[in-house]
């Protein structure tokens, strides 16, 4: 009996050590794929927080100028993120998925011609974007806004028009760069521009007496130089020797083929982007406009702010996701989403309940009245909630873009924030009382919807067929590279 019992230990024990040789395998490589999306997602952080405040630093210098340039200046930056630059970064991430795979599957001399296309596509769209924003006053006169603060947002959006090509090309740039691993040159890059973008608006606005018309034009500026910087460097750096080979034929054709993703991109950004706007609109209807409006100013201002980490995780992932699956690398894809979900669910916790933990705080940074920061030390708690749902959704739509699913994903936002979110907005509160609270509780529920489609599809995703749609992508439109023309 003694010796059975010991032959069956002896017999048993490599399977144990080998099991849980394997389960120390999977963490390492659970680290690993950490390390590799923190090195990533840090660069990538400081520039999106750099980046969104050009546009902030342009306002906050306006403001000097009195109360009416500010209202003006403010609306216009709101209607020119909705109308234009929304569009051109949510169709630029189409190259996300295109340059990202091809990088996996060493199609190297393709990412330059995909950005080609890119380029090609967003300069065509900022012409009709253009002639919107030369009619800025004319809307906001016929949707019933006061005429003085109409005709400064016109100004001010006449004067962001040369903004226009130049953002769309860098953020050409930054998914180039970003689909090969190389985000410190993105970091360097626009921490060089945001102390020329300070510089130009103090200067335009003072020095030279432009006002708001400076402040608008010094993000032109801003734009330009960091284009220059990311141009000089993609041109003459060695770690781009492979991927950018100079200007072809092909990097005209084929734009269709960019638009097949592109157009659902720019849907999946712009469609979740409006809905916020629209608690804005729907703040004014509300009996107290002027307090409800400035909370929700604020508290847009604050989740956007908020939301700068998040969408830089989501960048990491989309990058890891679209270069795995390139590879012909499904679990690592697969992993890769794990360990992106585990550091937006970490960082959501800890940065959302510090954020309630003073939340009496924040109103105090942007205004001196008690009114507006009681009221909205009230609405924090439902923020974080907030904000928490968005973090997790952001790193799932990352993870739509590296696989190149950005249809299903525009239809899951159309159908989480037009039939669920806005419609639960007006219901909480217009007719249960609730009032600008009832407005983030109902955006709540079309973030929480969202978040759960996008996990669901995710869970049950088969992703040895994604490898290979992302394989079959990259032989669809790749061409041999003696056919590149300087």
């Amino acid at each position: 009996m003694d010796l059975g019992n010991k032959t069956r230990t002896l017999l048993s024990t490599p399977l144990i050590q080998n099991s849980e040789k394997k389960k120390w395998g999977q963490n390492l490589e659970a680290i690993g794929e950490l390390k590799v999306q923190m090195r990533l997602a840090g660069p990538l952080v400081v520039v999106s927080f750099l980046q969104y405040s050009f546009q902030m630093i342009s306002v906050m210098f306006v403001g000097h100028l009195g109360e009416l340039s500010l209202s003006g200046a403010s609306m216009a930056t709101s209607f020119a993120g909705v109308t234009g630059f929304g569009l051109m970064l949510g169709m630029a991430s189409a190259l996300e998925t295109f340059c990202g795979q091809a990088y996996g599957a060493k199609q190297y001399h393709m990412l330059g011609m995909h950005m080609q296309r890119a380029m090609l596509v967003l300069v065509l769209i900022s012409i009709p974007i253009a002639v919107l924003w030369i009619y800025t006053e004319h809307i906001f006169v016929v949707i019933g806004q006061d005429k003085d603060i109409s005709s400064q947002a016109g100004l001010y959006s006449r004067w962001l028009i040369p903004s226009i090509v130049p953002y769309g090309l860098l953020q050409c740039q930054f998914r180039f760069l970003q689909a090969q691993n190389n985000v410190s040159p993105l970091m360097i890059s626009t921490g060089i521009t945001s102390f020329v973008h300070v510089s130009a608006c103090w200067s335009l606005v003072f020095r030279f007496g432009l006002g708001c018309k400076g402040a608008a034009l010094a993000n032109s500026i801003s734009y330009w130089v960091n284009v220059l910087i990311l141009a000089l460097y993609i041109r003459f750096s060695s770690a781009c020797k492979k991927t950018w080979t100079g200007f072809s034929k092909e990097g005209t054709e084929n734009l269709f083929g960019f638009l097949s993703l592109g157009v659902p991109s720019a849907l999946m950004v712009c469609l979740e982007f409006w809905s916020y706007e629209f608690l804005v609109l729907m703040s004014g209807f509300l009996p107290n406009p002027k307090l409800e409006t400035s909370m929700m100013s604020i508290s847009l201002n604050l989740i956007s702010v908020f939301f700068r980490i998040p969408f830089g995780f989501a960048s990491a992932v989309s990058t890891r996701v679209s270069n795995e699956l390139g590879a012909g690398k499904p679990q690592a894809a697969r992993l890769a989403v794990h360990v992106a979900i585990f550091l937006a669910a970490s960082e959501g916790l800890l940065v959302n309940l510090s954020a309630v933990a003073v939340k009496g705080v924040w109103g105090y940074l942007y205004t001196g009245d008690e009114e507006v920061v009681t009221y909205l030390s009230s609405v924090m708690p439902i923020l974080a909630v907030s904000n928490f749902m968005d973090g997790m959704q952001a790193v799932l739509s990352g993870t739509a873009r590296g696989c190149g699913w950005q249809k299903m994903g525009a239809l899951v936002n159309l159908g989480a924030y037009y039939l669920v979110g806005l419609p639960c907005a007006v219901l909480l509160t217009f007719f249960f009382g609730f009032g600008g609270k009832g407005l983030w509780m109902g955006i709540i529920c079309g973030s929480g919807l969202q978040a759960l489609l996008l996990l669901s599809i995710n869970l049950c995703m088969n992703w040895e067929r994604q490898a290979e749609k992302a394989m079959d992508r990259v032989d669809s439109s790749s061409i041999p590279s003696t056919d590149i023309v300087y």
